[in-house]
């Protein structure tokens, strides 16, 4: 009992000590140093966290699609498999990239594991859209370019995180899968012209209109900033169901 009444003072100025000096998180709990060396961009995390409010928004057909492509993913994370998902639009510039990237933000968002490995590409090849860059660098991601003709955009969206890089490509590139993915078909032209592609194991229909209707009108911004919200919101509540 004795060594206990003067242990006790020790241990409460060690652990006073420790408190001031140890880092704390914004919740204000302990942490350690390493803990935000791999951290979500912060303008990033507060973008997806406005957007995985508004489910409410996404139309019944359209969350039956994202629904679908759920269990696809949610079957083969069961096998220990990341699911492969090819988006697919015409010309690989802005659409098909913008869900490439939010699917992947998305599954990181959610803590999904192993989730996706995410692709893009198109029915022609041109180049990732200066626009479209735009609007994902105002949502938080960051994002170095490389090159002029069909540049490479190399895309982070975590501290010390992955990188994607995209750049306009075939949906038959190399650099995508060529067997057992989900085609995702993110623009009706594509859709129709591609009435099958080669290799999918899925193909699923999710349309997006165009941004590219305003482009060099006074809407331009307005409606990049629009379908990236829209992809973003949608590829988010498809990865809170798994």
């Amino acid at each position: 009992m004795l060594l206990r009444t003067l242990l006790l003072p020790i241990m409460l100025l060690t652990q006073s000590l420790w408190a001031q000096t140890a880092p704390a998180n914004t919740a204000g709990q302990i942490t350690t140093p390493t803990d935000t060396q791999n951290v979500v961009y912060a303008a990033l995390e507060q973008y997806l966290q406005s957007a995985s409010t508004e489910f409410d928004q996404i139309s019944a057909v359209r969350k039956g699609v994202l629904t679908e492509m759920a269990a696809f993913v949610r079957l083969k994370n069961q096998a220990g498999e990341a699911a492969a998902l090819t988006f697919i639009c015409t010309h690989n510039s802005r659409r098909s990239h913008l869900a490439q990237l939010w699917a992947a933000a998305a599954m990181d968002f959610y803590q999904i594991s192993p989730g996706i490995q995410s692709f893009s590409g198109g029915t022609e090849v041109t180049a990732f859209n200066p626009r479209a860059v735009k609007a994902l660098t105002e949502a938080g991601f960051q994002i170095q370019v490389h090159g002029t003709e069909n540049p490479v955009y190399e895309v982070s969206w975590r501290e010390n995180g992955p990188i994607l890089s995209c750049f306009s490509k075939h949906y038959a590139h190399q650099s995508n899968p060529q067997a057992q993915f989900a085609a995702v078909m993110t623009c009706s032209d594509a859709d129709e012209a591609c009435p099958v592609v080669f290799g999918a194991e899925e193909r699923f229909s999710l349309p997006y209109r165009d941004p590219k209707e305003a482009d060099n009108t006074p809407e331009e911004a307005a409606r990049y900033t629009e379908r990236c919200r829209q992809i973003a919101r949608e590829l988010l509540y498809m990865a809170s169901l798994l």
